[in-house]
């Protein structure tokens, strides 16, 4: 089954304050395409796998139904869950983030 992917607005602008600080902070224009090519690899990869990915082990994410899906090529993720046909990507983390208390 694919899904359709929605990206919310607090997703869509944790991805862009990753997006400025390699512009921006490390001026790294090739890092910042690498990142965002990266970001579309695995959203087109969502629309094919989100409902085989587990349930995250966290109780709190998993009373929401979160998942979670990495990327391919670099320490960043989507937290997503699953309505009908539909995906709702509601944040973006770096993994070394402490995203389970920012969720909730």
């Amino acid at each position: 089954m694919d899904y359709k992917v929605v990206v919310t607005r607090d997703a869509e602008e944790d991805f862009e304050r990753f997006i400025n600080y390699l512009l921006y902070e490390k001026k790294s224009f090739q890092a910042a395409n690498n990142l965002l090519n990266d970001y579309d690899t695995t959203i087109e990869s969502l629309r094919h796998v989100a409902g085989s990915l587990k349930l995250c082990d966290n109780p709190k994410l998993k009373k929401f139904q979160y998942r979670r899906i990495n990327f391919l090529n670099h320490r960043y993720f989507m937290l997503y869950r699953i309505k009908d046909d539909m995906v709702i990507v509601d944040s973006i983390f770096h993994e070394l983030q402490d995203y389970e208390n920012k969720m909730y």
